[in-house]
C-alpha cells in the first residue's frame, strides 16, 4: 500500500504554533511548564513517579471489564485489561471526543500513534509492560464540532435535536439517513461497503453514541490491544471523589492554572482559561455549569441548588454527574490510569503545558507529553503531477496555490522575470547621487531616499506586471496546481483534519489502519508524507 515515506520537520509545515515548535525543540522557555522530557528517559522517569502513586488499578479492570462485557472478545485486548492489576504495567494513552464515524483522520492517527509507542516500549523496556489506552471524551456538549464528518468532500451533518453530552446522545433516524448517504457514495466498492457495514453495526437505533463509538473503534484496533476507557462511569468517577471535593470547596485548579498562565503567556498565547470550578454537572444528557453561591452551590440551568454539605454528599451518591472540564479532565484520567505518556495533538499540548501546577495540587503524577504523529496521504497520481509541476515538499506546506504557481511560472517561463540586478544598479547610482549632493547639502539625503525608494517600488510593480502577463501563457498548469493543492489540503487545511478515515478505508479496507499503524513513529520525528500504490 505505502510506496515510499518522507518527513518534513514540524516548524517548516508553516502548521504548528510557536509553542509546540518551541516544545519538540526543548527549548528552555517552556521546560517549567512540564515534568518529563519527550524521550525515553522522559518515560522512565514518569514510570518511577507512577510507581509511587497509588493508582486504583483493581477498581479500574472491574469497570474496564463491565465495559466490555457485551463486545467481541479480543484476546490481546483482554490480556491487555488483566495486565492492567500488575505493577509493572502501564499506560500509553491518548484522548478525543466521540466524532460522528470517527470524524477527521488525525482521531485514527492519535490512536495508531498510542499503539506504535507501545509496542516501542515493550522493546525498549524491558519487565515492564505498555499498554495502549484510547481515553474517550464523551461528556463533550459540542455537537457543531463533533456532529459532522466530510466525506468524499461533501460534509454531512448531523441534523438532531439532542443536545447536551454528546456521547450520551442516541442514535436516532437522521443519524441512519447519513449512513444511507455514505453508503451512496461508497458502497460500490468492496472496502467501501464493509466500511458501511461497519457502520451499519456499530450505529443502531437507541444505542449511544459513545457504544457506538466504542463498537467501531474496538472494531478496527481491538488486534493492537487497544484499550477503549469510557470515563463517563460511576465506578470510574468514585475513584475522583476526593478531587472532586477539593475542588468544590477550595477552587484548587483555578488557582494553580491563572499563575501559570500568566508566566506562559509571556511568550505564548493561552489555550485555556478555566473557570472559578472546572466542574459540570451532569443529569440526563445536559451538561451544565456549577457556580459556587453565598449560600453554596447553584446549577442554573437544571434549577439546582446545594449547600456545602449537601453537594459533598451528592458527590459520594452520584459520583457520574460530577463532569470535569478541560482543567481537571486529564487529572482525572490520570487518576484512573497508570499512564506515563499522553499522546495528543498541538492543541492539547497547549493546554496540558498549562496544567503542571494543578496536577502537583491535586498530587496526582504528570505524565510525559508526545505530538501526535501527523500524515499527508498522497496518491500516485497527485505524486506524479508534483512532480510534474516540479512541486517541492517544502514548496507543497507553503499552502498557497499561488505561491507554488508563481515559482512554477519562474522556472518554467522562456523570459527573465526577475529584475533584481537592474534594481541593484539603479540603487548604486542613488547611492552615489546621495554621497556626492550630502557634500553639498545634507538635507537633501532625505530627499534622495525617498526618490529611491519610490523608484523601486515602481520597478517592482513593473516585475508583478511582467509575471501576471505571463502567467497567462500557463493557464493550464495553473488550474493543475490548484487542483492538487485543493485535493492535499482541501479548504487550506491540512487533510487530516478535513478526511474522514472511509475515503482511504474504502481503497485499501483494514490494510489501511495497519498501514498507519505500521508508519506511525514512537516520539514523533516529523511531519510524515505517505506515498501510496494505486
Amino acid at each position: 500500500m505505502i510506496k515510499a515515506a518522507e518527513q518534513v520537520a514540524y516548524p517548516l509545515t508553516g502548521y504548528f504554533s510557536n509553542l509546540v515548535s518551541d516544545y519538540l525543540e526543548a527549548n528552555q522557555k517552556l521546560a517549567p511548564f512540564y515534568t518529563h522530557p519527550p524521550n525515553i528517559d522522559g518515560i522512565k522517569a514518569a514510570m518511577a513517579a507512577r510507581d509511587l502513586f497509588n493508582t486504583p488499578t483493581v477498581a479500574l479492570v472491574n469497570a474496564l471489564n463491565k465495559q466490555y462485557e457485551n463486545a467481541t472478545a479480543v484476546d490481546a485486548v483482554t490480556a491487555n485489561i488483566q495486565s492492567l492489576k500488575e505493577s509493572k504495567t502501564y499506560t500509553v494513552t491518548t484522548a478525543h471526543q466521540p466524532n460522528l464515524f470517527t470524524g477527521p483522520l488525525y482521531f485514527i492517527y492519535k490512536i495508531a500513534h498510542a499503539i506504535a509507542l507501545s509496542r516501542s516500549l515493550n522493546k525498549q523496556i524491558p519487565g515492564a509492560h505498555f499498554v495502549p489506552v484510547y481515553y474517550m471524551g464523551s461528556e463533550d456538549a459540542d455537537l457543531e464540532e463533533l456532529g459532522f464528518v466530510t466525506i468524499g468532500g461533501q460534509k454531512l451533518v448531523w441534523q438532531t435535536k439532542q443536545t447536551g453530552a454528546v456521547g450520551r446522545m442516541i442514535v436516532d433516524a437522521e443519524l441512519l439517513s447519513l449512513i444511507k448517504l455514505i453508503e451512496g457514495q461508497i458502497g460500490v466498492s468492496v472496502h467501501g461497503a464493509a466500511w458501511v457495514s461497519l457502520l451499519k453495526q456499530s450505529f443502531t437505533i437507541g444505542k449511544t453514541i459513545a457504544q457506538a463509538t466504542f463498537e467501531i473503534v474496538h472494531h478496527l484496533f481491538g488486534e493492537y490491544g487497544l484499550v477503549v476507557v469510557q470515563p463517563d462511569s460511576p465506578e470510574l468517577k468514585s475513584l475522583f471523589t476526593s478531587v472532586i471535593e477539593k475542588e468544590l470547596i477550595t477552587c484548587f485548579s483555578n488557582n494553580a492554572v491563572q499563575q501559570t498562565i500568566k508566566n506562559l503567556s509571556v511568550h505564548y498565547k493561552v489555550q485555556a482559561a478555566g473557570r472559578e470550578i472546572n466542574l459540570f454537572y451532569l443529569q440526563g444528557n445536559k451538561r451544565e455549569r456549577i457556580v459556587q453561591t453565598s449560600a453554596g452551590f447553584e446549577v442554573a440551568a437544571l434549577g439546582l441548588k446545594f449547600t456545602t454539605q449537601q453537594i459533598l454528599q451528592d458527590v459520594q451518591n452520584n459520583p457520574a454527574c460530577y463532569s470535569p472540564n478541560v482543567i481537571l479532565r486529564g487529572v482525572f484520567q490520570e487518576t484512573i490510569l497508570p499512564n506515563v505518556a499522553f499522546v495528543g495533538g498541538g492543541g492539547e499540548l497547549a493546554y496540558w503545558l498549562e496544567l503542571k501546577q494543578v496536577f502537583a495540587e491535586a498530587a496526582v503524577p504528570y505524565p510525559v507529553l508526545l505530538l501526535r504523529n501527523s500524515f499527508l496521504l498522497v496518491t500516485a497520481k497527485q505524486a506524479q503531477q508534483l512532480q510534474k509541476m516540479q512541486i517541492s515538499t517544502i514548496n507543497l506546506f507553503k499552502g498557497r496555490p499561488q505561491v507554488i504557481i508563481d515559482s512554477f511560472v519562474k522556472a518554467n517561463s522562456s523570459h527573465h522575470l526577475q529584475i533584481n540586478a537592474q534594481m541593484a544598479a539603479i540603487e548604486a547610482q542613488y547611492t552615489l547621487v546621495k554621497e556626492q549632493a550630502a557634500g553639498i547639502d545634507a538635507s537633501l539625503v532625505d530627499h534622495i531616499e525617498a526618490l529611491a525608494h519610490k523608484q523601486a517600488q515602481k520597478l517592482l510593480q513593473v516585475q508583478k506586471k511582467m509575471l501576471r502577463a505571463e502567467k497567462r501563457k500557463f493557464e493550464a498548469e495553473q488550474q493543475q496546481i490548484t487542483k492538487i493543492m485543493e485535493q492535499l489540503f482541501p479548504g487550506g487545511s491540512l487533510q487530516e483534519r478535513t478526511e474522514n478515515i472511509a475515503d482511504w478505508y474504502k481503497i485499501y479496507g483494514t490494510h489501511f489502519v495497519s498501514a498507519i499503524v505500521e508508519k506511525s513513529d514512537d516520539f514523533s520525528k516529523g511531519f510524515t508524507l505517505l506515498y501510496l500504490n494505486d
